[in-house]
């Protein structure tokens, strides 16, 4: 797609234009555009701004602290399924498992996989929980509230840990597990692995205010 100007009788080829970022979109399909994050307090911590063709930057983002939280909230996934023993450092693997799991999101809901996916996220993370204070030797429990960026890193950690083990000795591929999961999530359904440890820990801390 190369265009030739002649100059001086010499041939110079120009590059074809770069795309701008309204043609971007996760695996060349899930527009960016659309996706809104519905609860005010997290909207500084889902990341649908940077706009990546691939959950993959290579970017370091533990180098400091709540350097994390800029990190493409898709490809926070993707790192999620990474953490567990065999799938450490897969990430090719985990990319295309995302990328099955978001088809099949959208095979079954007909909505953008970007935005339900970031529904889960913001629903599915507890927002009270109760921590241990120790004072003269007893130890009790104390309710606090839980801060945002925490809220996302237990989303992540719970949706995925829900995929695993409902795909384990299970006839269901990994992907189609994590799609139900999401959904369930977005649904704020009972079926939801995620949701229902939310609502378990959110018991557990009105209980000890």
């Amino acid at each position: 797609n190369q265009m030739c100007v002649f100059s001086h009788n010499h041939p110079i080829s120009i590059p074809p234009p770069m795309s701008s970022p309204a043609d971007i979109k996760l695996f060349g399909k899930w527009s960016f555009d659309e996706v809104n994050v519905k609860d005010v307090s997290l909207v500084d911590y889902i990341n649908v701004v940077d706009q990546r063709y691939l959950p993959h930057s290579s970017g370091r983002w533990a180098t400091r602290r709540f350097k994390k939280a800029r990190c493409p909230i898709v490809e926070r996934l993707t790192n999620a399924l990474m953490m567990k023993g065999r799938g450490n450092g897969k990430k090719v693997m985990a990319v295309r498992h995302v990328k099955n799991t978001f088809e099949l999101i959208h095979i079954i809901t007909g909505l953008n996989p970007l935005q339900v996916f970031v529904d889960a996220v913001s629903v599915a993370g507890p927002r009270e929980d109760a921590t241990r204070i120790g004072s003269g030797g007893v130890v009790r429990r104390q309710a606090v509230d839980v801060a945002p960026l925490r809220r996302i890193n237990v989303a992540i950690a719970l949706i995925t840990k829900g995929a695993r083990l409902s795909s384990f000795r299970s006839i269901k591929s990994f992907p189609e597990c994590l799609a139900d999961e999401i959904i369930a999530a977005a649904g704020k359904t009972q079926n939801s692995f995620a949701f229902r440890k939310r609502e378990e820990i959110e018991r557990s801390a009105a209980s000890n205010r």
